[in-house]
C-alpha cells in the first residue's frame, strides 16, 4: 500500500535528507521526512498554543489557577491525548487495509516496506522526537524513565526507516491505546474529580486496556518480532529471485516481491548491533510498561481506598472520610507512574487530618 498522506515529500526537503539517510543507512527517511517534520511541528504547536488556548477556554478558573509545573504537565497530557486519539486511529485503519502488509511472511515483516506502514512511523517519530526534546528540558520534572521511553521509542520507530521491521510500526504503536484513559485520569485529579465515577470507570477502563493492549499484546508481539529478527539472522540473504528490476516510473509496474523488496533488493543481512539495538529498546520499553503498571494500580487503589489513619477515624466516630484523594502517585502522559521521591509523589491531607491536632 502507497503513502495514503495527502502530501507528497518536497523534493528540496528530499533532497536535504538524502546525505543524512544514506550515512545513516534509512534509505526510506526521504521519503517521510516530511510527516517526521510535520508531525514534530503540530504536536510543538498543541503544546506551546493549542493545549493553552483550549484549556483556558474549557477550564479558565482551573487552569488559571494552576502553578507553572501543572501547567507544563496539563498541556503536555493534552498533547499525549491528541497524539493517541490520532495514532491509534490511523494504526488500525492502516492494519485493515494495507493488504500487502496482511500477506507478509517473516522475510516481508522483517525487510518489506509499504508507505502506509511507513507513514505511521513517520508520525510517530516526530512525536517521540518532540517527546525528546521535552523530556530532555524538563527531565527534572518528568523524570529519567520518561526519558529512557523516549529515547527507546524513537530509535525503535528510526531504525524502520532502513527499512526493518517496518510491518511493527502499526503493531506497537497501539501501544497508545491505553493513553487517551491516562490522560482522562490524570486531568480528573487536576479537575477536583478524584474518587468521582467518571474516575472510577475510566481507571477500570485505564487498567483493562494499559494491561491488554502494552503487557498481553505487546509481549506477544515482541515475542514475535524476536522470532521473525532470529529467523532472519539465521537466513542471511533469502530474498526471491527479481523477475525485473525496472523502476515503476519507466516501467508501469512491478510484481508484488519487487516492489515489497525494493530497498532490499541488493543483500537481505540483518546486522548483529541492530538486532541488539532494536531489541535492546524493545526490551526497555515492555520493562518500564510492566514497572508502570504497578504503579499504576497502587495509583488508582489509592483513590478509592480510605488510608489506615481514615480508617481509625471513622471507627472512632467521625463518619467523615472528607477528601477522597488520599496518597498519590503522579502519573505523565505515557501511563508512566512517577517516583522520584518529594518532588513528584504528592501526599494530601484530608480536611480530618489538617483540622486535627
Amino acid at each position: 500500500m502507497l503513502d495514503p498522506f495527502f502530501l507528497p515529500p518536497p523534493p528540496f526537503l528530499a533532497a536535504l535528507t538524502a546525505p543524512i539517510a544514506r550515512a545513516l543507512n534509512l534509505s526510506t527517511l526521504p521519503l517521510h521526512i516530511h510527516e517526521v517534520l510535520i508531525a514534530f511541528a503540530f504536536y510543538h504547536f498543541v503544546s506551546s498554543y493549542g493545549a493553552p488556548w483550549i484549556s483556558a477556554w474549557l477550564v479558565p478558573t482551573k487552569y488559571a489557577a494552576f502553578n507553572a509545573r501543572t501547567k507544563l504537565n496539563w498541556d503536555i497530557h493534552v498533547v499525549s491525548f491528541v497524539q493517541s486519539c490520532l495514532i491509534n486511529f490511523l494504526a488500525l485503519w492502516v492494519m485493515y487495509t494495507d493488504e500487502e502488509r496482511k500477506g507478509m511472511d517473516w522475510r516481508g515483516r522483517v525487510y518489506g516496506y509499504t508507505g502506509a506502514s511507513a507513514m505511521i512511523q513517520g508520525f510517530a517519530a516526530g512525536y517521540f522526537l518532540w517527546d525528546l526534546c521535552i523530556s530532555v528540558m524538563h527531565v527534572d520534572v518528568f523524570g529519567w524513565g520518561m526519558l529512557a521511553h523516549a529515547v527507546s521509542a524513537l530509535v525503535v520507530f528510526s531504525l524502520g526507516f532502513r527499512p526493518f521491521v517496518n510491518f511493527y510500526a502499526p503493531t506497537f504503536i497501539l501501544y497508545e491505546l491505553s493513553s487517551p484513559f491516562l490522560n482522562i485520569h490524570w486531568f480528573c485529579d487536576k479537575l477536583a474529580l478524584t474518587g468521582s465515577k467518571l474516575q472510577l470507570y475510566n481507571g477500570l477502563l485505564l487498567l483493562a486496556t494499559f494491561f491488554s493492549c502494552r503487557l498481553v499484546w505487546g509481549t506477544y508481539q515482541s515475542i514475535r518480532v524476536y522470532q521473525d529478527v532470529w529467523a532472519a539472522i539465521q537466513s542471511p540473504n533469502a530474498f526471491p529471485v527479481f523477475a525485473n528490476t525496472t523502476s515503476v516510473a519507466t516501467n508501469g509496474s512491478l510484481d508484488a516481491d519487487t516492489e515489497l523488496f525494493r530497498f532490499h533488493q541488493d543483500e537481505m543481512v540483518v546486522p548483529v548491533w541492530l538486532a541488539c539495538t532494536y531489541l535492546g529498546s524493545n526490551i526497555v520499553l515492555n520493562t518500564l510498561n510492566f514497572y508502570w503498571f504497578g504503579k499504576m494500580v497502587e495509583a488508582v487503589k489509592k483513590r478509592f481506598r480510605p488510608t489506615k489513619k481514615e480508617k481509625v477515624e471513622m471507627k472512632a466516630g467521625s463518619g467523615v472520610r472528607g477528601s477522597k484523594e488520599g496518597p498519590k502517585v503522579e502519573m505523565d502522559g505515557h501511563g508512566h507512574a512517577h517516583g522520584r521521591g518529594k518532588k513528584v509523589t504528592e501526599v494530601k491531607q484530608t480536611e480530618i487530618r489538617r483540622r486535627k491536632g
